[in-house]
């Protein structure tokens, strides 16, 4: 079932978001050669808690962490620990999820660490395109599908694939709600975008192959081929005259 949010709810959903984008923020300002995935972990909780959150990943379906820390290959659920430090050059994705108020935020963030490869720097900037292209389509009357192509287009133009096995999804009073949201699909095509709907936009692109292998964790997902993933997301509400990014506090121009 669908959930619509009055603006009240809006309200609340923009106050998560926001703490979901400052955390994120925060670990990327932190990320460096050396670090740990498990320090920006404890900093990202921390972080969350003083403010009054709950880590919305951590114990979700069984999931221990507070964040998802992807490096270079893993698309996306790469564990935080403390052996994996990061290195000069990797490519760093980070997804964050809060839970205030009853409401949830969930955004993502793909940087890199140092100087990265001109590649992975390619990489980056047309996911991130992908997100700002499918945010554009956000709109009452508009369609799932519009939303899917806008990233679709965007990725494989520029030689990259596009993960199916993970997709978007609804948010609000729970974590994942309806509808899913495909980074794939035809315009025109699938559910009709409705004011007060809010639904997380997610591409994950890769520098190859779209298809996934699962480590033995269980949650670690990697590109098929080894070569890099990226992945930025935002929580977006349908207005009556359009969209709000929930939480935007600077992080994209949409």
């Amino acid at each position: 079932m669908i959930c619509l949010k009055s603006e009240r709810e809006l309200e609340t959903m923009e106050r998560a978001n926001a703490l979901v984008h400052q955390v994120l923020r925060a670990v990327e300002h932190a990320a460096g050669p050396g670090v740990s995935t498990g320090e920006l972990d404890k900093l990202a909780e921390g972080m969350i808690r003083a403010a009054g959150g709950v880590p919305a990943f951590k114990g979700y379906r069984g999931y221990p962490a507070t964040l998802c820390t992807s490096v270079n290959d893993v698309i996306v659920h790469g564990i935080p620990n403390g052996k994996t430090r990061l290195r000069e050059g990797d490519l760093l994705s980070v997804d964050c999820g809060v839970l205030l108020e009853g409401y949830y935020g969930d955004a993502a963030v793909t940087f890199g660490v140092g100087a990265v490869s001109a590649e992975a720097q390619r990489l980056v900037a047309v996911t991130r395109a992908c997100l700002d292209e499918a945010v554009a389509t956000v709109a009452p009357d508009a369609r799932l599908g519009d939303v899917g192509a806008a990233v679709q287009r965007r990725a494989e133009a520029a030689g990259f694939g596009v993960v199916r096995e993970f997709v978007g999804h609804g948010i609000g009073r729970s974590l994942h709600e309806e509808p899913q949201v495909p980074n794939y699909g035809k315009p025109g095509q699938g559910q009709r975008l409705m004011p007060g709907l809010v639904i997380a936009i997610e591409p994950m692109i890769t520098g190859g192959s779209w298809r996934v292998v699962i480590d033995d964790d269980g949650w670690t997902a990697r590109t098929e081929d080894g070569k890099l993933a990226a992945h930025f997301e935002c929580s977006v509400a349908v207005t009556a005259d359009g969209r709000r990014v929930l939480g935007l506090g600077g992080f994209m121009n949409a």
